[in-house]
């Protein structure tokens, strides 16, 4: 049998997750970098996400709060910006001109001509404006290094400027253009996230000019982030890398020939796996369990998740929009949920116990203390609240 039919089990699929996802413990990182590049992108839209993935899988979570603040707001190793599926991620800066190109540039698109069109609607003043009103904005940013959108408007006033959204309708409201634009620029790559205004928790952030990156083919870039997360996620299906890359199947497909990706069997039908990296992998030598927080990038990295996550869990474990909360892991698959009580007690919930034994229990007890010792005094709340997490929380 070819390379090409091989087939890949649940069993192999989970070691290549533990290993590749630096999650069993002889396969933690050694940085923030690592578990970025690891993973390809960490999920940032709650900011609390990002240092708790990062944290689940450093060998020394002690530094996980200075050294990933390190990575995004000193050094610039990492950046968090608009990607796939119009979400903010965190990714390694070196990738930012890949993502920009191959899912950046068409939303970036329709949204500026929307807020073109509501503006216009609204009887504002046109795009010439709006450009001059931008360069002003990119100009004060250059110079102050980082600021909130209420800094840049001492900077230029015309940010202050609000027009009627939706005017009639059920839904209407009044919007900034600060607001608008900076989302903007935010989604075309001109602009990131900086320092946020309090802890590591905190959603409320400063703006910073992007850092400068070539323009890429988008088709090559498509290719090349394909290839990457592939690297890093394979075997999917070509469901899953639709449903992750928020792209059209045919580009995917353009992508997927691009790159010479190798097909193999998997349960629910064809996958992909890099080329050459169809040979087996095997277990990790030792057992091992996680926490992970809301939306980890693992537990939300592929669309058919029956593999590793049993459908009866997921009420529990998910809100009305999909978003997975912070789930218990043991060897490959989820097997609970935790949370943080307001006294900062790390409490957890095994939902799934076949062939879980005292051993596997241990082990996500020290889980939890590993998580508790790094974490502090600081709350941490998800943003995206599920049943269990809310009953474990009160």
């Amino acid at each position: 049998m070819g390379d090409e039919e091989r087939y890949i089990g649940v069993a192999e699929r989970r070691a290549r997750l533990a290993l590749r996802h630096r999650l069993a413990g002889a396969a933690r990182a050694g940085s923030p970098e690592e578990v970025a590049r690891s993973l390809v992108a960490l999920h940032g839209s709650d900011p609390a996400t990002v240092y708790l993935a990062v944290g689940a899988r450093l060998a020394d979570p002690a530094r996980t709060v200075p050294e990933t603040g390190r990575a995004l707001y000193e050094d610039r190793a990492l950046v968090r910006m608009h990607g796939m599926r119009h979400t903010v991620f965190v990714f390694p800066t070196d990738l930012t001109a890949v993502v920009h190109a191959s899912t950046g540039l068409t939303v970036a698109a329709r949204e500026r001509a929307a807020l073109l069109k509501d503006m216009a609607a609204a009887g504002a003043p046109d795009a010439a404006w709006l450009k001059e009103v931008e360069e002003s904005a990119l100009a004060a940013l250059a110079r102050r290094g980082q600021a909130t959108a209420t800094e840049l408007a001492e900077d230029e006033r015309r940010l202050r400027e609000q027009f009627v959204y939706a005017a009639g309708k059920n839904y209407e409201g009044v919007h900034t253009v600060s607001t608008r634009l900076l989302r903007v620029l935010g989604v075309e790559g001109k602009v990131v996230r900086g320092r946020p205004l309090g802890s590591w928790t905190s959603s409320q952030f400063r703006w910073a000019v992007a850092p400068a990156h070539p323009e890429l083919d988008a088709s090559r870039a498509q290719a090349a982030l394909l290839g990457h997360w592939l690297a890093a996620c394979g075997p999917a299906t070509e469901a899953d890398l639709k449903w992750w890359t928020g792209w059209k199947v045919t580009d995917v497909r353009r992508a997927l020939a691009a790159i010479g990706a190798r097909p193999v069997s998997l349960d629910e039908g064809v996958g992909y796996v890099v080329d050459g990296d169809a040979e087996p992998v095997a277990e990790p030598a030792e057992p091992w369990a996680a926490l992970l927080p809301a939306i980890d990038p693992t537990a939300m990295g592929w669309q058919r998740r029956d593999w590793y996550l049993a459908p009866e869990l997921r009420p529990a474990l998910f809100d009305y929009s999909g978003n997975v909360g912070p789930t218990v892991w043991w060897n490959g698959r989820v097997v609970g949920g935790w949370a943080q009580r307001a006294d900062g007690e790390i409490v957890w919930r095994l939902l799934d116990t076949d062939g879980l034994g005292r051993d596997a229990e241990a082990a996500i007890a020290v889980e939890a203390e590993r998580l508790r010792g790094w974490v502090g005094a600081t709350r941490v709340t998800p943003r995206f609240r599920t049943p269990l997490e809310k009953e474990l929380s009160a």
